[in-house]
């Protein structure tokens, strides 16, 4: 299942959390995206342990984050959140699936809030740290259908016709509390820096 509403989860590490598989009415949703979706079934399900490039904007949207960003927004849309979508690790980065428009409403929004409160002296890379939205028009490789370990595999696998996807607002509260612990975690220690806790999330 990758429907979840407020029941705690444990965290994942994404660097050894172990793949998950996709199911059959999973795999349909993934293919629904397609403009012939029964032939990408088809094909799909013939080379289950393949990648797949797949269309965003109409099934999905995709917001792409570094895998220690995207770990810690996980993190807090099961622990505080709503729940997360479909979820995968694909090249160093982490894929949030979210609902179809979030691309597009995403980056407004982070624009209107500003950047990511961080405490005195600390520093926000946004060149690094940014989310890379991916909508209408774009595309992008999704891991295979078979629980395989690597760099590319699924940690919550597409599990219904109809996975619930976070929107907008959901990431945004999820990326800038991330962005804001991740900040805190690594800031440059001295001496006498203060040590800030962050065993809380708020």
């Amino acid at each position: 299942m990758t429907t979840l509403t407020g029941c705690p989860a444990p965290a994942l590490d994404v660097r050894s959390a172990p793949a998950t598989q996709v199911t059959h009415e999973g795999a349909a949703w993934l293919a629904s995206a397609c403009n012939d979706p029964r032939s990408a079934l088809a094909v799909w399900e013939e080379r289950p342990s393949a990648p797949a490039v797949l269309p965003c904007g109409t099934a999905f949207d995709v917001v792409n984050v570094p895998l220690v960003l995207g770990r810690r927004m996980l993190d807090l849309l099961w622990a505080e959140g709503p729940g997360c979508g479909p979820a995968a690790v694909h090249r160093g980065r982490m894929l949030l699936f979210t609902a179809p428009g979030t691309a597009q409403r995403l980056p407004a929004l982070l624009a209107w809030v500003g950047e990511p409160p961080t405490k005195s002296g600390e520093e926000w890379d946004r060149d690094t740290a940014a989310p890379i939205c991916h909508g209408l028009g774009d595309a992008v490789t999704v891991p295979p259908l078979v629980a395989t370990p690597g760099p590319s595999r699924w940690l919550v696998a597409p599990g219904s016709r109809r996975p619930w996807l976070p929107g907008p607002d959901a990431l945004l509260w999820a990326f800038l509390h991330a962005a804001r612990l991740q900040v805190s975690i690594f800031r440059s220690a001295d001496r006498d820096a203060n040590v800030y806790d962050v065993s809380r999330r708020r």
